[in-house]
């Protein structure tokens, strides 16, 4: 009896130090789409957040340094949380141990260093992108791309744990996406300038607006995002005024531009993005073989901090520089200017939040059922159109064309998650 009793004492102390160990890592198909599902929202709201702020005016410059900082403070806190639960091992280091180990694992910690870099110049380009092109399509756009390109190089890294004849038919369904994002925006842009054309006719015959380029002055045909608040009856979304409003209320004028311009951001944007997750996946899997003998793998959480360093230390640095020389013709900012703006900072920093505690999921699920399922977390662009519908109007009052075509987009769109998340795999410990 004793004897039975001090084994059945022996196995729970045993497998509770086994689940103390390694409670930190998601390890079954179930917690990798729970991490899958949480990214997902995340991911999607947060660019709402900032298209919010910058139709109401903020300077993009501004918002991103903020954005910034949380995105960076998530990181750390996953880190020095979740990356120190568990007794260190040399198979398993936690998060302090491998930041001391610098010396031996550089090669891994480059590969997270690079994903950060990507990123962040993929992101900052979206934010550009959402003023020309719209938040919906931009989405769109740059999460197909990634998956197209990030997928298909996670796939052949992963050593093929995911169902290729499950996998690479999600990524057709993506592409389809691609192509059909581009035919919303050009037939939204069409539906929109016969709104304006219609509206500067009827302008002639004495319904007129003011120049929609001169936001420093008033008009007495605009009304502005607050005025619900007084009771005064606002542009009803999705008509020529309300374009009019939007236009000189944001910090970027896009009115008279080419469409080419947004259209050639969202795809370098997308290029970048289709190339961290794969950097990532080197970091914490070192399918390269860079690491010496005996040298543990990056964890998830210590490959994530360097990423997001290098992530956060580059979208600073060049937000920094168009404070004083801004592109695609922004306002030009200083440094005093961004430290006293503190319209619409709570929402610049809870975006970095969602953004951070977003990536950081992904990649969790990523290790555990494969980064090429994880790319099902690209799905982002459904939460951004519910937000971009909700919040900003888009697409109101457009052609049934248009309407046809988003319709057939988000179905693919749909279409390609779920087979991307039946693709899912279970990785073999290293």
């Amino acid at each position: 009896m004793d004897q039975d009793c001090w084994s059945i004492s022996k196995f729970i102390e045993v497998s509770a130090e086994r689940v103390f160990l390694n409670m930190y890592l998601v390890e079954s198909k179930a917690g990798a789409i729970t991490c899958m599902l949480f990214s997902l929202l995340f991911l999607g709201t947060w660019p709402a957040l900032l298209t919010l702020l910058e139709r109401r005016g903020r300077l993009p410059q501004h918002t991103y340094l903020d954005y910034t900082i949380t995105n960076l403070f998530a990181a750390t806190l996953i880190a020095f949380t979740v990356g120190e639960i568990g007794r260190s091992s040399m198979e398993q280091p936690n998060f302090f141990t491998q930041l001391s180990q610098v010396q031996d694992n550089w090669p891994s910690v480059w590969f997270a260093i690079a994903g950060g870099v990507v990123l962040s110049l993929g992101n900052l380009s979206t934010q550009y992108a959402w003023a020309f092109v719209g938040l919906s399509v931009t989405e769109v756009i740059t999460a197909s791309i990634t998956v197209v390109i990030g997928t298909t190089l996670n796939y052949y890294l992963d050593d093929k744990i995911n169902k290729a004849e499950i996998l690479f038919p999600g990524v057709g369904f993506f592409l389809i996406a691609v192509c059909l994002g581009s035919a919303v925006h050009a037939s939204n842009a069409a539906d929109n300038k016969e709104k304006l054309d219609y509206f500067s006719i009827d302008s002639n015959n004495g319904v007129g607006t003011k120049d929609v380029t001169d936001s420093t002055r008033t008009n007495t045909n605009t009304v502005d995002m607050n005025d619900l608040e007084n009771g005064e009856e606002n542009a009803k979304a999705g008509t020529a005024l309300f374009l009019i409003e939007v236009e000189n209320k944001r910090a970027m004028k896009v009115f008279g531009k080419s469409t080419y311009i947004g259209l050639a951001i969202t795809f370098f944007a997308g290029a970048c993005l289709s190339l961290f997750s794969p950097a990532f996946n080197l970091a914490t899997n070192d399918q390269w073989h860079t690491l010496k003998d005996g040298v543990p793998h990056l964890s998830v959480y210590t490959a994530f901090f360097y990423f997001s360093v290098s992530s956060s230390l580059l979208a600073t640095i060049l937000n920094f520089t168009f404070l004083y020389r801004p592109v695609l013709n922004a306002p030009k900012s200083s440094l005093m200017c961004y430290v006293n703006d503190w319209d619409g900072r709570g929402w610049a920093l809870l975006a970095g939040l969602l953004s951070g505690f977003g990536n950081g999921l992904q990649f969790m699920g990523g290790q555990a059922a494969g980064y090429a399922a994880a790319d099902a977390v690209q799905a982002l662009p459904l939460v951004s159109t519910f937000w971009g519908v909700i919040l900003f109007g888009e697409y109101r009052r457009s052609s049934g064309r248009t309407y046809t075509l988003i319709a057939g987009m988000l179905i693919m769109f749909i279409a390609a998650v779920a087979i991307l998340m039946a693709s899912a795999g279970k990785r073999k410990s290293n």
